[in-house]
Formats: structure tokens, C-alpha cells, sequence
């Protein structure tokens, strides 16, 4: 089954408010084995969503709205639908009963335009709706499909995932669910890993292929309909074995977590703690990892050295390695080795990390932006330096800085 989805609300237009309903949405109507082919927003105009209504049911048999069922004069989306199917709307009681309980129990008179919440289209199976007070309907004419979904998430949700859900089962009897896997690559970027796996893509059949790019991460959603969790295990083992086989260098992840979660489970399971010194990321890397619940017992903590006097102040770095003639600078190899090894022993922990580098908008100590050195101190083994050139602006450069010492960093662990 073919679906789309109709968000109405000129303050979603507007940009007022995030479309949060479309995502969980889709990941239910994937679970379910429907395919979403077309979203859209519309605002609330009864002409526009008529039109987009008929656009819908030009090329989906299962139209999903979401929005306009609330009690104000602009919540057109059942008055819209119920005309576009020459049908009336009709009150439902056991809503309008909840409506009129809610007013007398806080003593309130209640307004006449709350019955437009109990109201719905003639021959819909009413969906309960356990949160607020608008009824959903759940519609079938002349072989299209019709839901309607209250706007605010809080209601939505429960009402989806409950009466919502009830009635799609009892339209789909035997399709079949969706099932996906995520592949979480770090140290390559999305154009290199689709040139690994294009052949793949380009040839792929009942599993799909699909790579999404985040800044510093690559995910590929390998994803397949089966009967059984069983079936789709079989199905989609042949193509991640295939991309690991290719790509598993760059594999942090089957699931849907960052890298620096991922490092934290490493070093939870190895018994091993880190600590950072940071000069260009100014602590950025610290937040990444701390934002990650329960790090506290792998990661120590870290300092932010800004300026030369700090890296001398609490690295204990000499001045004359970071200025003065002929001296290396702040923005050096061996600077960057110093920080690392200097805050693994101040700390004492297994790991020490740290970056520093240009981040702009003009060079430093001569040197370019988008230089950037990042080290690892290993306890009880040679301190490893990497020289990265990256591009952007100041925020883009620290964040891939950081994303960049997270997976050389997440290299060592694996070794």
C-alpha cells in the first residue's frame, strides 16, 4: 500500500512549529509495511487543501493527515474532506460526553465550537483519541484510505500508536513490515563510501541501499519487507556482510548512535579511562563525550588551553616550544603530542587526547586555517599525531576536528 501524508497548518508553513508528527509517522507505517512516497504541508485554506487532497488521492491509497481537527474556526481538515466526499459529519456522543465531563468537572461553561472536536465524517470508524479531545477518524470510500490525526504530537502519538494502528492492521492483513538496519561509518566521507558500495546501490531489488550523511558520519540504512523478523534477518545479513567486507574499517556502529557513544562503550568494556586537552575545539570534545549518559567513569575530564599561557600554566608545556624564533608554535605536531601525553599523566588515565590547530577566520602563527593537529597518548605506547585540512566555517572546522580525533581515537581502541 501506497501512502502520503498531509500535514495542515499554516503555522507549520510558517516555520512557527517542526513537522515532528511526519517522523513518526513514517517509522509506523514503515513498521507496518506501508510505503510513504509523498509528504505534504499545507496551510489551513480550504481551497489549497482540497487541492492537495485531490493530488493525494491521485497517487497514494492511503491519504494521512495530521492537524486541523481542534475547535477554532481555522481547524478546517474534516469540514474540508467531509464535502471534497459529499458526506456529512456527524457527533459523536461518547466524545461529546468526555468534552462536556471536562467543562463541568473544572466548573467551566463550556464553548460551543468545542463540539467540532466530537464531529466526524458519516461512515468513519472513530479513533479514540486518549489524550485530548478531538475524535480521529478512520475512513475507507470508493478504495482510497483516509486517517486523521489530531496536530499536537501528545495526541497524536497515542492515538497512532493505538486506535490508529488498529484500524491500518485490520485494512492490511497480510502485507509485510519493513525491517532496517543502520550502519554507523566514521573516517570516510559520503562520497568516498557510496563509491565503494555503488554497484550495490545501482543493483539492489526487494533491499535497498541508502546512505544519509551527518557532519563527521555517514549512516547506511539497509532495509528489506519480510513476513518474519527471521526472513529479514537472512535477507539483509547478505548485504551488510558485503559492506563490512568493504567498508568495515570504517564500521563504528549497527545502530543509531555517535561515535563518542561508541568510544565510551569501548573503554566502559576494556576498563580503560580518557582525558583531553583541547586548544582550537575549546571544549567541544569534552561536551560530546559528557553528553553521553553514564561517561563519568571513562572520561576524567579535560582542560581547555586556549592561549599559550594556559598550555603552559596547566600542561606544563615550555614557552619556548610555543614562542619566539624557530620555536614550534602552538599549532604543531609536537605540540599537539605534548598536550596529549602531558594531560594523560596529569590525569592518569589510560588515553590522553588533544587538538589544536586554526580555526579561523584568519591563518595563526602563519599557518592556514583548517590545520589542525590531534594526537592520542596511549600509556605505554608511542604517541600517535595526525595533521588533518579541513573546510568551512569556525563551528564547522572544531566540530570535524573533533568527529576526526573521535575516530582515530575509537582506531586505537579497536586495536
Amino acid at each position: 500500500m501506497k501512502a502520503e501524508m498531509i500535514a495542515v497548518g499554516t503555522e507549520l508553513l510558517l516555520g512557527q512549529i517542526v513537522n515532528s508528527n511526519a517522523q513518526a509517522i513514517s517509522i509506523k507505517l514503515a513498521e507496518l509495511g506501508v510505503d510513504v512516497y509523498f509528504q505534504t504541508v499545507v496551510g489551513d485554506n480550504p481551497g489549497r487543501l482540497r487541492e492537495a487532497i485531490e493530488i493525494g488521492r491521485s497517487r497514494a491509497e492511503l491519504l494521512v493527515f495530521t492537524g486541523g481537527l481542534g475547535p477554532t474556526q481555522d481547524d478546517l481538515t474534516k469540514d474540508v474532506l467531509a464535502a471534497y466526499l459529499n458526506r456529512r459529519l456527524m457527533l459523536h456522543e461518547p466524545s461529546m460526553e468526555k468534552i462536556e465531563k471536562l467543562f463541568s468537572s473544572r466548573g467551566m461553561a463550556m464553548v460551543e465550537s468545542n463540539r467540532k472536536q466530537a464531529m466526524m465524517i458519516e461512515g468513519c470508524v472513530p479513533l479514540e483519541n486518549t489524550t485530548g479531545l478531538a475524535v480521529g477518524n478512520g475512513l475507507a470510500v470508493d478504495g482510497t484510505y483516509y486517517m486523521l490525526l489530531p496536530g499536537p504530537p501528545k495526541e497524536m502519538q497515542p492515538m497512532l500508536d493505538g486506535a490508529g494502528t488498529d484500524w491500518l492492521r485490520s485494512l492490511l492483513g497480510e502485507e509485510r513490515p519493513l525491517y532496517s538496519r543502520l550502519l554507523k561509518f566514521a573516517g570516510i566521507g559520503e562520497s568516498n563510501l557510496e563509491a565503494e558500495l555503488m554497484d550495490l546501490i545501482e543493483s539492489q531489488g526487494e533491499t535497498t541501499i541508502a546512505p544519509y550523511a551527518k557532519e563527521g558520519e555517514v549512516a547506511i540504512r539497509v532495509s528489506t519487507k519480510a513476513y518474519t523478523p527471521e526472513e529479514a534477518d537472512g535477507k539483509l545479513d547478505v548485504s551488510v556482510n558485503e559492506i563490512m567486507r568493504r567498508a568495515g574499517d570504517f564500521l563504528y556502529a549497527q545502530e543509531d548512535i555517535p561515535i563518542e557513544e561508541a568510544i565510551v562503550r569501548l573503554l566502559r568494556s576494556s576498563g580503560r579511562r580518557m582525558a583531553s586537552a583541547e586548544s582550537v575545539s575549546g571544549g567541544l570534545l569534552g561536551e560530546m563525550v559528557t553528553n553521553v549518559p553514564g561517561s563519568s567513569g571513562e572520561y576524567a575530564g579535560g582542560v581547555i588551553t586556549y592561549t599559550n599561557r594556559m598550555k603552559h600554566v596547566l600542561l606544563g608545556i615550555p614557552m619556548s616550544q610555543l614562542e619566539g624564533e624557530g620555536a614550534p608554535g602552538a599549532v604543531s605536531e609536537s605540540t599537539a603530542a605534548m598536550m596529549a601525553e602531558n594531560v594523560r599523566a596529569l590525569l592518569d588515565v589510560d588515553f590522553g587526547i588533544a587538538l589544536t590547530g586554526v580555526a579561523g577566520p584568519a591563518e595563526s602563527e602563519g599557518k592556514p586555517v583548517g590545520l589542525v593537529y590531534f594526537a592520542i597518548a596511549e600509556k605505554g605506547k608511542p604517541t600517535k599525531v595526525h595533521t588533518t585540512h579541513l573546510s568551512g566555517g569556525r563551528g564547522m572546522i572544531r566540530l570535524r576536528a573533533v568527529k576526526a580525533a573521535f575516530y582515530r581515537l575509537w582506531q586505537s581502541l579497536q586495536q
